[in-house]
């Protein structure tokens, strides 16, 4: 294991270069962060180079690190999109995060083109986070509706949701309306008792 990760880390550094800003190799798996300048291009180069040939993304996923700003310990952006790609030819497995410069409006590039596997996980991150990816041709709510408000994977998103839907008989439809819903603490109650099961 040690040997081939050796080997990705040596290839990744020789393709790359100094388009990586960060470079973690931790419990067997290797991190690559690469600014969202060059994102498309070193997407593009992770499937073309000989040295690397990243044929298949397995993953896209968008990220709120909003929780880690809130804690002092973190001061980057809010919004990053993780890749992991597996190289075929080398049985080599990597994960790549880009970062998305604007937190008001968090956009990437789209690498839909590189792998077309993409496609559906963008429009997911654009759906679940608010990401814009830049190029993609249909990027459209895929998992809620499309009268659905807000993008339900960000952290301060409302557990209850900005609206709801309801059949009105007067209307004779469904329509949306803002959530009447009374937020209520459903923390169970603990009873303790003394002496509980003979226990003191």
């Amino acid at each position: 294991m040690t040997q081939k990760l050796d080997n990705l880390q040596a290839a990744l550094q020789s393709v790359l270069g100094d388009k990586i800003k960060t470079f973690k190799r931790e419990r067997g798996e290797i991190t690559i962060t690469v600014a969202a300048a060059v994102y498309a291009e070193v997407a593009r180069q992770l499937r073309d180079d000989p040295a690397l040939q990243f044929e298949q993304m397995i993953d896209l996923c968008g990220m709120d690190y909003s929780t880690w700003q809130d804690s002092g310990a973190y001061e980057g952006p809010r919004f990053a999109v993780v890749v992991h790609l597996l190289s075929l030819q080398h049985n080599w497995r990597l994960r790549l995060r880009v970062y998305c410069p604007d937190d008001d409006l968090p956009m990437v590039a789209s690498i839909n083109e590189i792998w077309n596997a993409a496609n559906w996980f963008e429009r997911e991150a654009f759906d679940l986070y608010g990401i814009i990816f830049e190029g993609h041709l249909d990027l459209r709510r895929i998992l809620t509706d499309y009268g659905f408000i807000g993008h339900p994977f960000r952290k301060d998103f409302p557990t209850t949701g900005h609206v709801e839907m309801r059949y009105d008989p007067e209307q004779k439809r469904v329509v949306y309306q803002p959530v009447t819903i009374e937020p209520r603490e459903i923390t169970p109650r603990i009873v303790r008792e003394d002496n509980y099961g003979g226990l003191h």
